[in-house]
């Protein structure tokens, strides 16, 4: 059985990747950082979701990016942009952009992968209904697993560590489909940018993970302070 490391933040689309790699038989080492974000609530729904498929390898690791203090997400000076709609969303890399995230995190799962004996990292990156971060695209993405050819032991021995990002060309609704086909713990995930015992739903995050599920045709299962 071939391994794979599946990047698990806790969200909607870190889920539904999880779901998609166990649903083609990988076995699966499943790693999640806290990185310093500004709540834990993803954090306690990625081992709610590992939990949940009874993973035998997760892997939680701390790794204190808020040095990084451009960002929403990393440093509690810099608001969290609420709106009433979606609109919009995706015209220009946001405050809630942290930076090199990807390039750190698919760092950290291309060593993990390496110790394993993977071959494989699956990430929940989204290039279509997303909030415009320059490391959710395609081209980032084909650069990496060049860096991963050359810069790696066994990319350099002929057994390069592949990138999949299965839900990187799909709409919001056609993730929630996937999800709900896969029949993924949605009702465990977390999205929200802010934090606390239920979703804002005006942040970037939430305003797109309603758009899909109402586009999608299902009722969300989290629970929100208010709706757009």
């Amino acid at each position: 059985m071939t391994v794979a490391v599946v990047l698990l933040s806790g969200g909607l689309d870190s889920t539904t990747t999880l779901a998609y790699a166990l649903s083609k038989g990988y076995d699966v080492v499943a790693l999640t950082v806290s990185y310093g974000q500004r709540h834990s609530r993803e954090l306690e729904s990625a081992k709610a979701v590992a939990k949940h498929y009874g993973l035998k390898r997760h892997i939680v690791m701390d790794l204190d990016l808020s040095f990084l203090r451009t960002s929403a997400l990393t440093c509690p000076d810099v608001e969290v942009p609420l709106r009433d709609s979606a609109e919009g969303i995706g015209d220009d890399i946001p405050v809630t952009y942290v930076p090199a995230r990807n390039i750190i995190m698919l760092s950290l799962a291309a060593g993990l992968c390496e110790t394993e004996g993977g071959e494989v990292i699956f990430i929940g990156a989204n290039a279509i209904d997303y909030s415009g971060y320059p490391d959710c695209r395609p081209e980032f993405f084909e650069a990496f697993e060049k860096v991963l050819r050359v810069g790696t032991k066994s990319g350099v021995e002929g057994r390069p560590i592949e990138i999949k990002a299965p839900i990187l060309r799909k709409s919001k609704a056609e993730i929630v489909k996937l999800a709900k086909e896969l029949d993924a713990p949605l009702h465990l995930t977390w999205s929200c940018y802010k934090g606390g015992k239920r979703a804002c739903g005006h942040c970037d995050s939430c305003l797109l993970r309603l758009k899909g599920f109402e586009e999608a045709g299902y009722s969300d299962p989290v629970e929100y302070e208010a709706g757009p």
